[in-house]
């Protein structure tokens, strides 16, 4: 299942002006490549990041979005920014269902 995971911080917090914020930023793909596996994380499909919105938007084919909130909270994302996780349907799936 694909879930949204949408990261918003504050200026204050953003890795551009906060130290602490950059560390954990440098290290979250090596963190999560790691902490994925336990956590019933298929894979990362995509990460974007809006530097002037201060949000992050990660797109996770996962089991479960309880699974997500734990990767968010172990890797360090929860710890600068507030995190809502929002099942996502892919267009052409839906597309076909309507059709079906």
């Amino acid at each position: 299942m694909l879930f949204g995971v949408f990261a918003t911080h504050s200026p204050e917090s953003c890795p551009i002006n906060n130290e602490v914020s950059r560390k954990t930023f440098a290290e979250l793909n090596e963190k999560i490549n790691i902490e994925m596996k336990k956590f019933n994380i298929n894979k990362i499909v995509e990460f974007y990041v809006s530097v002037l919105e201060h949000q992050w938007i990660i797109i996770i084919d996962a089991v479960h979005a309880h699974d997500i909130e734990k990767l968010c909270i172990d890797v360090g994302i929860s710890s600068m920014s507030t995190v809502k996780i929002v099942p996502m349907n892919r267009h052409e799936d839906l597309i076909t269902k309507l059709e079906s």
